[in-house]
């Protein structure tokens, strides 16, 4: 390609048009309302876990640490999307400029990386406190959940820089439309008139790579874990392991489910409609069912919840 069929194709236009979640709807404005508290129940869930668990001394321990962090990534992942998703829907626009999509990648992968390593660490600490619960307080110290914390993010990071720093350096000339209501790597490669399979492969053997480190290490855990469960002779202990495990493995399943279909199915197992549904699944339902999934199942969180509920009436009391 010649440097000035380059330049044509980057400049014939500065905005690509996000198709969006709502041309397909029969209802657009009953849609819209849906997913706006769709949106406010996974920020309120989220940010009142945080809260709980930073305001409960008895919640100040390694495993509520890592789902503190899991609940700030579930913020900040529905809000890079479903905002912008709204607002384009209220205001009758769906252009996104390049540098607002670059950024939304960015934040987007970032955020998925860090999640697949922080469920592979929230696997280690389980296996640490059932496993080796005398050296629990050793092994899983302030400074080595700090240290996985930011090993988490930094990684996550690297792979969001690596990604949409070579995608968004090709060539878009194909069409102006994103098939998809938010910048998704695979989405935006579609409109590439130049030869990406060499780029597809190597996203596909990174993306294998990010997911076998975790993968690895929360097959390893989990099947130490279940040793050692089977060994317990109390019958309470067995149950309380039991219940934190499934947990957190109903999160891996339906993230890890996601994504590998996401990045790791063949093109031919991929169709826009396919790809929309699987993104509102990972990227605005598991943030909402996430909070679900780790109170409601867990009598230390609703322990904490009924605590805070109680302090509102005292606090009157007192007052009056």
């Amino acid at each position: 390609m010649d440097i000035a069929t380059w330049m044509t194709n980057h400049t014939v236009w500065t905005d690509f048009i996000l198709v969006g979640l709502f041309g397909q709807s029969q209802h657009p404005a009953l849609l819209c309302v849906v997913l706006f508290l769709v949106f406010l129940m996974a920020l309120s869930g989220n940010a009142l876990l945080i809260l709980l668990i930073h305001s409960n001394t008895q919640l100040h321990t390694p495993m509520y640490f890592f789902i503190s962090q899991l609940s700030l990534m579930d913020m900040m992942y529905i809000s890079i999307t479903v905002p912008k998703v709204l607002l384009d829907q209220v205001l009758g626009v769906s252009t996104i400029s390049v540098p607002e999509c670059g950024l939304q990648m960015f934040l987007y992968v970032t955020l998925a990386g860090s999640e697949f390593f922080f469920l592979g660490a929230m696997a280690y600490d389980r296996y640490v406190a059932i496993c080796h619960p005398l050296r629990y307080s050793v092994l899983m110290n302030q400074k080595v959940c700090l240290l996985l914390a930011s090993g988490c993010w930094f990684l996550g990071s690297v792979d969001g820089f690596m990604l949409t720093s070579v995608t968004m350096t090709f060539p878009f000339c194909r069409s102006q439309e994103i098939q998809h209501f938010f910048c998704e790597v695979p989405a935006v490669m579609k409109l590439s008139c130049s030869d990406t399979s060499l780029y597809e492969t190597l996203m596909y053997l990174c993306c294998v790579l990010m997911l076998l480190i975790p993968v690895t290490v929360i097959s390893g855990s989990y099947s130490c874990i279940l040793l050692t469960i089977h060994r317990m002779n109390s019958a309470e202990g067995r149950r309380k392991a039991l219940a934190t495990c499934s947990s957190h493995m109903m999160v891996v399943t339906l993230f890890y489910g996601a994504a590998v279909y996401t990045y790791m199915l063949p093109s031919s197992y991929h169709t826009p409609q396919k790809d929309m549904v699987v993104s509102v699944f990972y990227t605005i339902l598991t943030p909402v069912l996430n909070p679900l999934i780790y109170s409601f199942r867990n009598k230390d969180v609703t322990a904490a919840l009924r605590k805070m509920l109680s302090v509102g009436p005292v606090f009157q009391e007192m007052v009056k």
